[in-house]
């Protein structure tokens, strides 16, 4: 091989080197300028296997929604409907896009998620404006994009609200009770006389809510008087002997008499068991609320399962709400329709609603409106679920005292979740709630 030869050979080999070179330099460029998630939304840079069902959102000039997770983990399943209900629910407002990054790894990667699912929310240019991680609900997601500046609803949060009394309630206060605010009947009327104070109560059951609601309720035993059934006098509560019955809807029924000779005597007409003080209040006490512990009946109360095992109660429907946050645990749900008793069911998942049935179900959060335009809650007893707004409006027209708002259920839920344990160590106490 003669020096020329040598020399090209060379030459060539040189070439060959610069040129590879310049194309690892040309690929790492390409790669770097992929990295910012924005400019994975128009149809040239979205990854393979993306599944929408429907053209790019810069092409239609919508924002898009993009949910990346896999068809089989819990959280992810949960998200499907909520999925398919926004698709169908805003189409022409919304792209709604799903990428099972199972399936298809490579789009984890391209949109830099780090655990599914995780929803990334796109201007109609393709702008990243917000990524979420785990579940979210629907509720959230639409609040998320009226935040965002998209309102896709359209709707006011709340479309019903009574600061004030229809109608002003005129009833003597000695005639009210103090927890449920219902008439007080001179045939079971509850006295627990303070130095300072009096507490009227309509019944025995309503004083053991009371008495649970106490921070030292022995010392509430020692001056609460009950109504005698015989005589119509008030008789000192813990000497009395009770006669403890069911009604035909197997609620308690509670009478209460001075003398045990009379109790036995009313039992022969209506059977029950004769119990005495401390048997009343066992009984009493033996279902408290899993939010606020206050007694409780079942037939009354809200049901509460707690990670598909563990059954509990809710005095009311916000308590019921409230376990979820006092368990930090997701649980199902199931109430009554305070207009119908039709059943409302919700589940939560992560301290969101995942599912609601029926979907139209909504809140009604009993309260005052205060001076720097918060509301107050006014107790467990005001508060209470409809299966649409039309049952809400039409109860509403029964309750002329009632003061409030409407809410979503979504809302109420994050209410509570928001609670600090100190809070919800207060909570439905007396003198310490806030």
């Amino acid at each position: 091989m003669n020096k020329t030869t040598r020399i090209g050979i060379v030459v060539a080999l040189l070439v060959v080197v610069g040129v590879t070179m310049a194309l690892k330099q040309k690929t790492k460029e390409t790669s770097r300028s992929g990295d910012q998630p924005q400019a994975l939304a128009s149809s040239e840079s979205r990854p393979a296997g993306t599944q929408t069902g429907q053209d790019s959102a810069a092409t239609k000039g919508l924002p898009r929604l993009v949910d990346l997770g896999a068809t089989k983990c819990i959280p992810c399943k949960k998200m499907a409907p909520i999925l398919e209900e926004l698709k169908k629910d805003f189409a022409g407002r919304l792209q709604v896009d799903f990428i099972d990054v199972w399936e298809n790894p490579k789009a984890g990667d391209e949109y830099h998620i780090k655990l599914i699912p995780t929803q990334i929310f796109f201007d109609a240019s393709g702008k990243e404006l917000f990524r979420h991680e785990g579940f979210f609900s629907r509720e959230d997601i639409l609040a998320k994009w009226k935040e965002l500046g998209v309102d896709l609803t359209g709707k006011p949060a709340a479309s019903i609200e009574r600061a004030t009394p229809v109608t002003a309630d005129t009833r003597a206060k000695d005639s009210i009770c103090f927890m449920c605010d219902g008439d007080v009947s001179p045939k079971s009327r509850v006295l627990v006389k303070g130095q300072a104070e009096q507490v009227i109560l309509c019944s025995p059951h309503c004083y053991f809510i009371y008495h649970s609601s106490l921070k030292e309720p022995a010392k509430a035993e020692a001056i609460t008087s009950v109504t005698d059934a015989a005589s119509g006098n008030l008789i000192p509560a813990t000497t009395a002997t009770y006669l403890y019955g069911l009604d035909p809807k197997g609620r308690p029924t509670v009478a209460a008499f001075a003398d045990k000779d009379a109790a036995a005597k009313e039992q022969q007409k209506s059977p029950g068991n004769m119990l005495n003080w401390e048997g009343l209040r066992t009984k009493e006490l033996a279902t408290r609320c899993g939010f606020c512990d206050r007694a409780v009946y079942p037939e009354d109360a809200c049901t509460v399962k707690v990670a598909e095992s563990t059954q509990t109660y809710g005095c009311c429907v916000m308590c019921g709400l409230g376990v979820a946050a006092r368990l930090q645990k997701d649980i199902e749900m199931e109430a009554k329709d305070a207009l119908t008793s039709d059943a409302i069911k919700v589940q939560t998942l992560n301290g969101s609603v995942a599912s609601l049935e029926p979907k139209t179900a909504v809140a009604w959060a009993g309260g005052k409106k205060k001076e720097d335009g918060t509301w107050a809650s006014t107790g467990c007893f005001k508060q209470a679920f409809f299966v649409n707004e039309a049952n809400l409006r039409a109860w509403l027209e029964k309750q002329p005292t009632a003061t409030g708002r409407m809410v979503t259920i979504g809302q109420a839920l994050t209410a509570k979740m928001k609670m600090t344990p100190a809070q919800i160590a207060g909570a439905c106490k007396l003198g310490e709630c806030k």
